[in-house]
C-alpha cells in the first residue's frame, strides 16, 4: 500500500452495463448543492495539497494516513484513510448527470447485507440516510457506517470503521479529509455504477513496481462482500500495509 501523510492547508451504470440515461420514470432531480466537499473538480477550492489518484484528489492533512492498495500497474483497487483507531474506506462510481443513485446503492448494500444475516439500521446523517450494521470478521465482530454522496455525474460512497462506524462525532479529522475531497469525472460517457478509475502517481507506481519486482509478492485480491468492486460491495478486513514508497 502507498502511504501518504504530513501538513498541508484545507480549505475546503445503473446496474450492470447500462449507460448514464437516467431510468425511466424517475423524477430528474439534480443532487442538492453543498457549501463543503466532496467537491466535483470544476468548483475545488485552489491552495491545497492533494494527493492526485486520477478520479480522486484526497487532501493531505497532518495526521491521517492514506493507504493505497494498487496492482503492480498502478491501478488502485481500493483507498482508505487511516486516523488512529479509525478507518474510512473511500470509492467513487459513474451517476446520471441529473439523478442521484444513492438511494438504490443503500438498498443493495442492506440487501446484501441481509443475504449474509446482517441487520442493517438506517440512521440520519451529515449527508443524509446512512446505514450501519455490525458485521462478523477474522478478527471479530466489527461496526461498520455507509455513507454515500451524490455529485454531478458521480457518488462517493465512504465506509467508516472503528469507533467512528458508531459515533459520527468521534470521526475527527477524517470528516475534516473527507470535506476536502475532489472529484475528477471527466466527460466520456460510462455506464451507472461503474468505478473511476485511480491511479497511482506515476513516482509512486514506479516505486511500487521496484519493490513488488524485489520482493516478488503474490498480488492482492480485490476488496469483495459478495458485491464485487461496485458500489454495494462492503469493505474488505484491515490489512497491514505493504511496502511504502518514498
Amino acid at each position: 500500500m502507498f502511504s501518504r501523510g504530513g501538513s498541508g492547508r484545507h480549505a475546503r451504470g445503473d446496474r450492470g452495463d447500462r449507460s448514464e440515461r437516467p431510468a425511466r420514470g424517475k423524477a430528474q432531480v439534480p443532487p442538492p448543492a453543498r457549501s463543503d466537499g466532496p467537491y466535483d473538480i470544476s468548483a475545488a477550492p485552489s491552495g491545497v495539497e492533494r494527493l492526485d489518484l486520477g478520479s480522486l484528489q484526497i487532501p493531505v492533512l497532518p495526521d491521517i494516513e492514506i493507504r493505497v492498495q494498487a496492482n503492480p500497474d498502478g491501478a488502485v483497487q481500493q483507498v482508505v484513510l487511516v486516523n488512529g483507531d479509525n478507518a474510512l474506506q473511500i470509492g467513487v462510481f459513474a451517476a446520471p448527470r441529473s439523478e442521484g443513485i444513492w438511494q438504490d446503492v443503500r438498498d443493495e448494500i442492506r440487501k446484501s447485507l441481509f443475504s449474509e444475516g446482517v441487520a442493517a439500521e438506517e440512521t440520519e446523517g451529515e449527508y443524509g440516510v446512512e446505514l450501519r450494521a455490525r458485521v462478523r470478521t477474522a478478527d471479530g465482530l466489527t461496526d461498520l457506517r455507509f455513507l454515500g454522496i451524490d455529485g454531478p455525474r458521480w457518488m462517493v460512497r465512504g465506509v467508516f470503521q472503528g469507533p467512528a462506524a458508531t459515533d459520527p462525532s468521534r470521526a475527527g479529522v477524517l470528516v475534516e479529509c473527507l470535506h476536502g475531497i475532489v472529484v475528477d469525472r471527466g466527460q466520456e460517457a460510462k455506464p451507472v455504477r461503474e468505478p473511476l478509475p485511480l491511479r497511482l502517481p506515476k513516482d509512486a507506481s514506479e516505486q511500487v513496481q521496484q519493490q513488488q519486482a524485489e520482493a516478488a509478492a503474490p498480488p492482492v485480491a480485490p476488496p469483495t462482500n459478495g458485491s464485487g468492486s461496485g458500489p454495494g460491495a462492503g469493505p474488505s478486513p484491515r490489512r497491514r500495509p505493504s511496502p511504502r514508497p518514498r
